[in-house]
C-alpha cells in the first residue's frame, strides 16, 4: 500500500475512534452531557411518539433534531439528546422489564409568549418496556419498536 493511502486509512480509522459522541449542555442545575448520535445510542428510538395514537406528538429525528408538542399547543422544533456521562456512555436505570433514560430537549424557536425559562433545556423521562416492545416519553407518548441485534 502506498504511504499516502496508508495515511488516509489510518486517519479515517482514527477519526472514527476518537470522534466525540456527546455534547455538553448547560442547564439550570449545572452541566450535563447528552448524546443524539445513533452510533452511540444503538437503540431504535427515532420516530414519532403519539399520545393515544394522535397529537400531541414528540418526534425524534436524526442528528438531535425533532419536534416537541405540549398538550393544546403547536408542534415546535427542538434539539434533543439522551443523558450520558463525560465519556459518552448512556446513563440509565434498569428495572425488571424496562430501562429508564433521561431525554433532554430545548426549543429552537421562540414564541412571543416564551419566557427565558421556556427556552432552557428540559429533562423528561424516556422509558423502554421490553415485554411490550414500547417506548414512552413522559409516560404518555409512545412508539412501538423492534428488537435489533447488538452491533
Amino acid at each position: 500500500m502506498k504511504p499516502q493511502k496508508l495515511l488516509l486509512v489510518l486517519l479515517l480509522i482514527g477519526t472514527k475512534s476518537f470522534a466525540q459522541l456527546w455534547d455538553k449542555i448547560e442547564t439550570k442545575d449545572g452541566p450535563h452531557y447528552i448524546s443524539h448520535y445513533m452510533d452511540n445510542i444503538n437503540l431504535d428510538i427515532l420516530g414519532k411518539y403519539l399520545f393515544n395514537g394522535k397529537e400531541p406528538v414528540v418526534e425524534l429525528n436524526q442528528y438531535g433534531m425533532g419536534f416537541y408538542q405540549l398538550h393544546d399547543q403547536l408542534k415546535r422544533p427542538m434539539i434533543w439528546g439522551l443523558e450520558c456521562d463525560e465519556k459518552g456512555a448512556l446513563l440509565f436505570k434498569k428495572g425488571f422489564d424496562n430501562a429508564k433514560y433521561i431525554l433532554w430537549y430545548q426549543y429552537t424557536t421562540r414564541t412571543e409568549e416564551d419566557t427565558d425559562e421556556d427556552m432552557e433545556w428540559k429533562p423528561v423521562e424516556f422509558t423502554m418496556h421490553f415485554n411490550t416492545l414500547k417506548m414512552f416519553i413522559q409516560g404518555e407518548r409512545s412508539k412501538d419498536y423492534k428488537e435489533t441485534a447488538s452491533k
